[in-house]
Formats: C-alpha cells, structure tokens, sequence
C-alpha cells in the first residue's frame, strides 16, 4: 500500500491515505499519456477558421465579358479562385480538431499520470478545505501554511462558493473536481493539492473498468 499523510489546513498531520499499489502503473503507459494530451489540446482548437466556396461568393452566372474579341482572356464567372475577391480551393472549413480517445488508453493515461505524481511525492492530501469568507488573504494563508510556492493544481470533491472567489485572483492556481481532472492538468501542475474525498474519487478513477469510462469522459472534456 502506498500511503500518504493527511493534514489539515495549518500544515496539522492529520492521518493517513493509503492507494492500493495494484493501482499504480509506472512499467507502461506513456505513449498513451502523450496521446490522450495531444487529442485534449487538439480538442482546444476553435476549428472556426472557414473561407468561401465560388457557391457561396456573391455573384451571378454572367459572364465578366464576351468571350471573344476584347483581347483579353477567357473569363466565365466573377467567382473565380484565380481573382481577387473570389473563391478559395482547398480552403480552411470549420471542423473539429482531435480524435477519439479509447476508454482504456485514457483510464491507462491517468494512471500512469497519478503514479508518477505520487511517485515523485507532488500530491497532497487535504482533510478538508474550507474558508469561512470569500477573501484571498485567507487562501494566501493557506498555501503559505502549506508551504506551497508555484504553480498549484487543487483537486476537490466540490467547488465552494468561498473557495472560488478567493482563489480567482491568486496566480498559478486551478481548481477543478475529481471527476473533471485530466492528463494535462496533472502534468501542467508540478504540486497537486487533493482533500480526501477528491482522493476517494480518484482512486475510484483508477480501478479497471470503471476508472477507465470516468477517464475517457473527463478527457473529452464533457
């Protein structure tokens, strides 16, 4: 069993988490990291970017001049690729960028992820967190209790109104829910902050068969 400590808000140990090490992947799994990160970055594409087809230039069917006679070349139709103001071959159409991701590469993708933070000792577990105001000073003094300096990646089981507000203006810091954390958040984030009831779903996350469905719906993004 891989254990962890569990403290309080002040820094305070508060107990042990432990995650069953059949859980944690560390021997295979980083080609399927890289690809679930390119498909969820690819996924962030807007995909908007779209030029005209001659059907859709303004313009009739008439032809700019008569076929003959002017010295000039053969011309059909105004909507011409080959003109200024016309048409674009081959040209960007809005489409959707990132491919679909296997259940089991992504379930496979988060573990490998959360075995490599818990193997480097970058996660944290939290008995609760909670602020009894929405201030930012109070969140402040939390991470300086935590001694945590940098960028930070909280994972909890449910965002607080409190907590939300008051982190907002802090830099460098994110906080989703367990059930929303994705591959490229954990490797973005050098410290994982989790309070326990995160961690319950996490390592739910990690268990074959279940854990892989939660995982490949997280990283579509929902």
């Amino acid at each position: 069993m891989s254990k962890l400590d569990i403290v309080d808000m002040a820094g305070a140990k508060k107990g042990e988490f432990s995650i069953d090490e059949a859980l944690l992947v560390l021997d295979k799994g980083e080609q399927a990291v890289h690809d679930v990160v390119v498909a969820d970055l690819a996924r962030r594409r807007g995909g908007t970017a779209s030029t005209l087809t001659k059907g859709e230039v303004a313009g009739s069917n008439r032809k700019p001049w008569r076929q003959k006679g002017t010295g000039r070349a053969r011309a059909g139709y105004r909507q011409s690729p080959l003109w200024r103001g016309g048409s674009v071959v081959f040209g960007p159409r809005p489409r959707k960028y990132g491919g679909k991701i296997n259940r089991k590469i992504a379930g496979l993708a988060f573990r490998r992820a959360i075995s490599e933070k818990l193997a480097a000792g970058e996660i944290r577990v939290l008995d609760e967190l909670s602020l009894e105001a929405p201030k930012t000073s109070g969140f402040v003094t939390m991470l300086k209790s935590l001694e945590i300096e940098g960028p930070v990646l909280f994972v909890l089981d449910k965002i607080e109104r409190n907590i939300a507000l008051a982190s907002r203006n802090v830099q460098d810091v994110k906080i989703v829910k367990a059930g929303n954390v994705s591959v490229y958040d954990l490797l973005c984030y050098p410290v994982v902050v989790a309070s326990k009831a995160a961690m319950d779903q996490i390592t739910a996350r990690m268990e074959p068969g279940t854990g892989a469905k939660a995982g490949a719906k997280a990283e579509e993004g929902k």
